[in-house]
């Protein structure tokens, strides 16, 4: 049953990134692709109906991990409680520059609300990034079950090493590129005019940038935590999540290029999902490695909730994901096609 779990809350956080994601990316580009008002009011009309709901993912999957894996939620949420409130930070910033941007019709304010919505959002792809890269290279877990980790120590992984290190930052500045990329692509299906115009000038240079990154941490991955390729290897069933991860990538250039707009772009989502998937599955069992020693480590067998609170647990999650999927279902069918000019009616 834990191994079911693991799946879900995985699962979870991955809509979560593909969705929220493509905010980020939007977020990042804001000031780039949209020169006036006008085009900058397109551009958070794009995501206005959707990027509020798009963050519930997280908070549900938060609590998902609370229920099934009590021990993995106390031990990170007490360990990156720095790196959290950053990111707490942040997302309230992000929706208090998207909704006040427009409440006083000044240039400076607007210019400054903008302003942060872009940094904002880069930061949280940045600080989410490194955040994978902390669970892929491990933390300090002492036996208690338990760490506490700075900002930053010497930028080296070792026995206790940093939210940040040359390999986290790597990770989030890969982030930073592909949420970039992603959002791009989303404008590029959601706007017209030179906003799409801009937004196609963006996918194209960006994602030209993700290919060496993600070739790059590949093999920084391979060097700093290679039992993720060994699980992978022995895995055969998880090949086909690598497959994905593939034909996503090669999807977004050749949709791209052909001028299909949704094809790409859900290329893009594909390339995501096949990647954190094959990452989870490669890392399984493992929710938090011990730099520290081995044993230490908090694995999905030895942190879920007990086997009566998972099945039951099970049962109303069924029910509960069944009405989020509708839900989200309904609302992109109901804001599909393209945001108009200005997007007066979104009141952006």
């Amino acid at each position: 049953m834990e191994t079911v779990w693991f799946a879900i809350v995985s699962a979870m956080l991955t809509v979560y990134v593909v969705l929220d994601g493509f905010d980020f990316g939007v977020g990042i580009l804001h000031r780039f692709v949209a020169r006036t008002d006008e085009e900058r009011r397109t551009v958070l009309a794009a995501i206005g109906p959707v990027w509020d709901g798009n963050e519930v993912w997280l908070v549900a999957a938060a609590g998902v991990m609370f229920m099934g894996f009590p021990r993995v939620y106390s031990a990170a949420f007490s360990g990156f409680y720095l790196a959290l409130m950053i990111v707490l930070w942040l997302l309230i910033l992000r929706g208090i520059a998207i909704e006040s941007r427009s409440h006083n019709e000044n240039p400076l304010w607007r210019e400054f609300w903008d302003t942060i919505f872009s940094l904002s959002s880069a930061l949280l792809a940045v600080v989410l990034g490194a955040s994978l890269g902390n669970m892929v290279r491990g933390v300090p877990l002492d036996a208690t079950g338990f760490f506490a980790i700075p900002l930053f120590t010497d930028f080296q992984p070792g026995e206790q090493p940093g939210i940040f290190d040359w390999y986290t930052t790597l990770v989030g500045v890969f982030a930073l590129s592909l949420l970039a990329g992603h959002g791009a692509l989303y404008l590029v299906w959601k706007t017209n005019g030179p906003v799409q115009v801009r937004s196609a000038v963006a996918a194209r240079a960006i994602w030209l940038a993700v290919v060496p990154l993600w070739v790059l941490v590949t093999g920084a991955t391979l060097w700093v935590q290679p039992e993720i390729f060994t699980n992978l290897l022995a895995r055969p069933f998880s090949w086909g999540l690598v497959l994905v991860m593939l034909c996503g990538l090669g999807g977004v250039f050749l949709f791209f290029s052909r001028g299909r707009e949704l094809p790409a772009f859900l290329s893009s989502s594909a390339f995501i999902v096949g990647l954190l998937t094959a990452t989870m599955m490669g890392s399984y069992p493992n929710w938090l490695r011990s730099t520290l020693d081995p044993a230490h480590g908090l694995t999905a067998a030895n942190s879920a909730s007990q086997s009566y609170a998972l099945q039951v647990g099970l049962v109303w999650w069924s029910i509960a994901i069944a009405l989020a999927g509708g839900y989200f279902v309904y609302l992109f069918r109901s804001v599909r096609g393209k945001v108009g000019s200005g997007a007066d009616e979104h009141g952006y």
